[in-house]
């Protein structure tokens, strides 16, 4: 039975269910076996002798309730050890208004009007054979605390409505401290269940008082042992836990029956399974109702976060660790380097890159007492718990290993930037249950730990916008500080950003060019430059693959290169995969900015490769620091290439297939004013349009017909709506396009915007009577020549490095993807062997003619002749470079990048050399 079937079912068993029947249609509508089902209803498979009570093994337990409580009923159901040695899959329990269940695999719980069960037909889907889905690389731990939590948000917030920005985050701070003690009483910190034992058992069933035991039992948290006085013991036996996190003052919300039910369900989840690592992204989705579907999609998992820590400082603190293994003063001196390292990430959201930081030299520094102690005990003999036993003679040997079993890492050495309250709160959170996942982990190697509680502080996060805040007040420059700011800051392109990002924009790129066109993310990446120069400070952030392709390369990086900072290491483009339901893949690099004097190796990773660079430039490539600025001409002197026509016309100049016919029908003379019209949608999936085109000496004849007046009239009217004062005032006459390039020639045309996966751009030839928009580039008389060198995998290289991003798809430019394209002078006879490769691509195809570009250019169905004609042409390109192959598509750019260097070279010299014979002849003059 498929799913579409149950939810038939389910609608049909709500029109009119009967009570006596209830449960047997139920299971029937999942698709059980009527035999099985009348088995169950004799009697002869019912396990329970209890009336209005049904045990099928394996499958459910099922109770009718007329006038006790419901949650009470389910809850000592299924703490009943005698029901669940049959291991029934499903508990349930109805007063057939209102259904509970729980499910006993998985710990989901069910709480529904009746009528609303179609609505969660998903829940017993187990009774059709289809399991629940547990994804591999999530922890089920993680995902479950989420669901549970975010359920009892929103019924929280159903009794609790928050109006103002004061009650949103009075609510925030509640759900941290929730959450702090589900962990703390499965992780040591408090007794075992003592936070939920202690609702369970001091507050009224139907949540009346819970609100008033909590504010009281979080005064308690907040005060030393030493001041409390006439507390009754299960209050006083709650430890005092301070920090800040029960500090001030924050009335608990009113709570119902079900909402305190759903609070003692979460605190029943086994906690110190949650990962601290992960733990604030996943508990943030749950007061942002939109990243439901995917709870946890905004979590960065360690991998990737790795990328970023490894290179900018890890990699060097362990490379010092492997080098100094037998220098005790050595090691010693890395110890106290790691004391005062600062980490800094600017753009937080819940602390995943301070966790996963703060735990790696928390790590590190295990490992270093642990190989002090492993040489004490080879030069002394004894372990380090029998120094006492030493002889004193041997002392001074001992003495110079000076083991002291405490931790240096300090939770005040981690700074953050947070815009959003619950995240900033989350944070806090999150960094201290890794602070005390990490010192029991010390206290399993080394026997002895700094307690957890009091809480200390909780790394220095301040709630407020990075792009605003001053970094320096943020985290302090002192001298003898090592700081590295990392992090993955909001990308945003020009056209997503709100006013407020676009006047952040403004206030931190003041006096950059053009800077409305870079995204968000550059923000982060002045600040940080700003923030490193001259200083021991490094960053790397994660952003997109934009701010190192087409304009916004020459936008932002001239003004952070000037001499005194470099990249120090980078990622080339990957997807940025995360562990969730909803995997949300972005294209992404990682850049690594440090001050020029710092003498270490520079590397590019490139998927699974590393290599070390002498020079890594904004491209992201091993050689000089270049710009690819906009071009008006070809550098390599190639035909000119124009954007195609620009409508702004509310779409009225445009026809569908029926209205060019229906026009054409009626007013014959009208055909001349018709063209075939295509951009890059039309032209790659064979999409056929038409347009309106009309000249000057045109117009008084094309009004005629009442059809063309009528859309002149609608393009005059959205014209004079635009905010726009060039739109508004168009001098060129309502019955054109705004922008005009055409010429009545055939024309190469290169469609502006690509999907990324293809190997090649599917570009083409048409006739005359065609009209590119401006979503096109246009060659017009373009030579075969031409696009055999367009079509090539060279090509595509420098496209793929140069080019644009519109979302993850290719965007073709003019200015910089052709006319920055370096390629050389070449002779006629190989134009005529580049004719012959383009003629065989378009004769290959011509074979598939019933296909379209989109379908022969999906690079896993790509016709063989097609591929192969391609082949042969990249060949034939690739020998106008030079006759020996190259090896790699990184050989190639590299190949390009200097060609281009010397390209714009002579290009300077041939100008100053022009500039000097004009100069000389106006002398003579």
């Amino acid at each position: 039975m498929n799913i579409a079937q149950i939810e038939n079912n389910l609608q049909h068993f709500i029109q009119g269910f009967n009570k006596e029947t209830f449960i047997y249609d139920l299971l029937l509508a999942y698709g059980l076996p009527k035999a099985s089902i009348s088995k169950l209803r004799i009697g002869s498979t019912n396990l329970s002798k209890t009336e209005g009570e049904i045990l099928w093994r394996k499958k459910l337990l099922f109770k009718s309730v007329e006038n006790d409580d419901l949650h009470e009923v389910i809850a000592s159901t299924k703490d009943d050890v005698s029901n669940l040695r049959h291991e029934p899959r499903f508990i349930l329990v109805t007063d057939f208004e209102t259904l509970l269940a729980v499910d006993t695999k998985t710990a989901d719980t069910l709480d529904i009007l009746v009528s609303n069960l179609p609505r969660h037909y998903d829940f017993f889907l187990p009774w059709a054979g289809m399991e629940k889905a547990v994804h591999q690389n999530e922890n089920p731990a993680d995902v479950k605390a989420a669901e549970r939590m975010a359920k009892l948000y929103d019924e929280v917030n159903k009794d609790n409505p928050t109006n103002t920005p004061e009650e949103v985050h009075n609510l925030n701070v509640f759900l941290s401290r929730l959450l702090f003690c589900f962990f703390a009483e499965d992780t040591g910190i408090f007794k075992k269940s003592q936070f939920t034992h202690g609702i369970n058992n001091h507050t009224q069933p139907n949540g009346s008082d819970l609100n008033s035991y909590l504010d009281t039992l979080f005064r308690v948290m907040n005060t030393s042992e030493s001041q409390r006085s006439n507390l009754p013991d299960y209050l006083n036996s709650f430890p005092y836990v301070n920090g800040g996190l029960f500090r001030n003052s924050h009335n608990a919300p009113v709570f119902t029956r079900r909402s305190r039910q759903m609070l003692i369900e979460s605190g029943e989840l086994d906690w110190s399974a949650i990962n601290p690592d992960i733990f604030g992204s996943m508990i943030q989705a749950v007061i942002t109702p939109e990243h439901r579907g995917g709870l946890g999609m905004h979590y960065t998992s360690v991998p990737n976060i790795m990328k970023v820590i490894d290179p900018l400082f890890l990699n060097e603190l362990r490379d010092e660790f492997d080098a100094g293994k037998n220098e005790p003063k050595r090691l010693n001196k890395l110890l106290d380097r790691i004391s005062r390292i600062k980490i800094f990430d600017p753009a937080c959201g819940s602390g995943n890159f301070l966790i996963i930081a703060y735990k790696e030299l928390r790590s590190l520094e295990i490992e270093i007492l642990l190989q002090l102690q492993k040489m004490q005990k080879a030069a002394t003999g004894f372990e380090p718990y029998q120094l006492e036993l030493i002889p004193k003679s041997q002392l001074t040997l001992a003495a110079q290993f000076q083991i002291q079993l405490f931790t240096r890492v300090q939770l005040s050495q981690f700074y953050g930037i947070e815009l959003d309250d619950f995240a900033h709160e989350v944070a806090v959170l999150s960094l201290w249950l890794a602070q005390h996942q990490m010192n029991s982990r010390f206290k399993e190697v080394f026997g002895g730990a700094t307690p957890t509680l009091p809480l200390r502080a909780g790394g220095n996060i301040t709630h407020g916008n990075a792009t605003r805040v001053n970094w320096e007040e943020v985290c302090p420059k002192r001298d003898g500080d090592e700081i590295y700011i990392l992090g993955n800051p909001p990308y945003l392109g020009s056209s997503m950003q709100s006013a407020e990002q676009k006047e952040d924009m403004s206030i931190v790129c003041n006096g950059f060019q053009n800077y409305k066109n870079l995204d968000y993310i550059a923000c982060w990446f002045v600040k940080g430059a700003k923030y490193i120069k001259y200083f021991s400070a490094q960053l790397a952030f994660v952003s997109t693959n934009s701010i190192c392709q087409g304009e916004q390369v020459a936008l932002l990086w001239p003004n952070l290169l000037q001499g005194d900072l470099e990249i120090s290491f980078a990622h080339t483009s990957f997807k940025w995969i995360n562990n969730a339901r909803s995997n949300a893949g972005v294209s992404v690099v990682i850049v690594g900015l440090r001050n020029v004097k710092n003498n270490s190796n520079k590397y590019i990773f490139n998927n699974s490769r590393k290599h070390a660079a002498r020079n890594i430039n904004p491209y992201l490539l091993d050689g000089n620091n270049i710009f690819l600025f906009k071009r008006n001409s070809s550098i390599s002197r190639l035909p000119l290439m124009l954007m195609g026509n620009k409508l702004t016309d509310g779409g009225n100049f445009i026809l569908n297939e029926a209205e060019k016919n229906q026009l054409e029908s009626q007013f014959p003379v009208a055909r001349k004013y018709i063209k075939k019209l295509v951009g890059s949608d039309e032209f790659i999936n064979g999409i056929e349009r038409w347009c309106l085109w009309l000249n000057d000496k045109d117009v008084h004849e094309a009004i005629q017909v009442p059809f063309i007046d009528k859309r002149i009239d609608n393009v005059r009217a959205f014209r004079n709506a635009s905010k726009a004062p060039s739109t508004r005032n168009f001098a060129g006459g309502n019955h054109r396009f705004i922008q005009v390039q055409h010429e009545p020639a055939s024309a190469l045309i290169i469609p502006s915007v690509s999907s990324e996966n293809r190997e090649y751009i599917p570009m083409g030839f048409v006739e005359d009577d065609t009209v590119a928009t401006n979503l096109a580039q246009v060659i017009y008389n373009a030579p075969v020549w031409i696009f055999s060198v367009l079509s090539s995998n060279f090509h595509m290289t420098w496209v793929r490095t140069v080019a644009g991003k519109l979302e993850t798809r290719l965007r073709y430019s003019a200015s910089v993807c052709y006319n920055a394209f370096p390629f050389p002078s070449i002779s006629d006879t190989q134009k005529q062997e580049l004719e012959k490769n383009g003629l065989r691509i378009l004769e290959a195809r011509e074979v598939h003619s019933e296909k379209t570009l989109a379908q022969l250019y999906d690079p896993r169905k790509m016709p063989a002749g097609l591929r192969e004609a391609h082949r042969q042409n990249d060949l034939a390109v690739e020998r106008c470079y030079r006759n020996k192959p190259f090896e790699s598509g990184e050989e190639r750019l590299e190949f390009l990048f200097k060609l281009y260097e010397q390209m714009i070279a002579a290009e300077k010299d041939s100008g100053t050399l022009f500039e000097k014979e004009k100069k000389r002849k106006k002398i003579k003059q």
